[in-house]
């Protein structure tokens, strides 16, 4: 019996340009139900625009996307997919809300007259805080709290809906080295307790790698897509056109 699992976002021979310039270039590669899949290279090398095309807000120029095995166009079951983006600057101002009202935005489906009087702690936000690690933070507003927080609220915004599919662009931006470490934690207790897929975009390759089961190397075009342990440091430098090295404590290996 195979123990393949399920692929739930495909992309095939997929090309987007801006203005005559291609950013996305012939790239096929598959993400599978249950995969940590980190997605790195240097900047502008076409990581986030991949993200847009996976998530309908692009359309590839040529080539085909599938979402849980349809194109994003045609995807209606948006409750699948948890998004989440960087941290925004100045979020305190545009958003003087609270953590629990956030994450009752993430419950949105459409304009519902008795919003007004509906509850922001339900049993469904109250959970998507705990698995977060924010529940404590629920009456505070958003702009009180440090990046590291207000990131680890927008994922509980992103899981309230209860999605199959974590997406997230860059979400370490921005946050200090402790927070980050927080964050990394609840990502991968996300994909290894719960199941979630995490698709993940990150310009730090010694984390992502320490926590992907699977690595795509993008730069413009797919240049490496396995398991974190069978990229080298010659391909790593092709990818970023300098030496790069990193280094990895695991239980697999010391340093590399």
């Amino acid at each position: 019996m195979s123990t393949t699992k399920a692929p739930i976002l495909h992309f095939e021979s997929v090309n987007y340009g801006y203005v005559g310039a291609l950013a996305v270039d012939n790239i096929t590669l598959t993400m599978r139900a249950g995969d940590f899949m980190a997605v790195v290279g240097p900047n502008g090398s076409g990581k986030t625009t991949l993200i847009k095309l996976a998530l309908g807000l692009l359309k590839p120029s040529s080539g085909r996307v599938e979402l849980f095995d349809q194109e994003p166009a045609d995807f209606t079951d948006w409750h699948r997919v948890g998004y989440v983006p960087q941290v925004a600057a100045g979020i305190q101002e545009r958003f003087p809300s609270t953590v629990a009202e956030i994450v009752t935005h993430g419950r949105y489906s459409g304009i519902n007259p008795l919003r007004f009087w509906q509850r922001t702690k339900t049993p469904e936000v109250m959970a998507a805080l705990e698995a977060a690690g924010v529940a404590h933070l629920s009456d505070r507003r958003i702009g009180e709290l440090s990046v590291g927080q207000q990131q680890r609220v927008l994922v509980a915004r992103a899981l309230v809906g209860e999605p199959d599919l974590l997406v997230l662009d860059e979400p370490a931006a921005g946050i200090d080295a402790a927070g980050e470490e927080v964050l990394n934690d609840l990502l991968q207790r996300l994909n290894r307790e719960q199941g979630i897929s995490v698709l993940i975009v990150s310009h730090d390759i010694g984390a992502v790698m320490r926590q992907a089961n699977t690595v795509a190397c993008i730069n413009r075009s797919l240049m490496f897509h396995g398991k974190p342990h069978d990229l080298t440091q010659s391909e790593l430098g092709k990818l970023y056109g300098f030496p790069v090295e990193v280094l990895l404590h695991d239980a697999l290996h010391e340093h590399r």
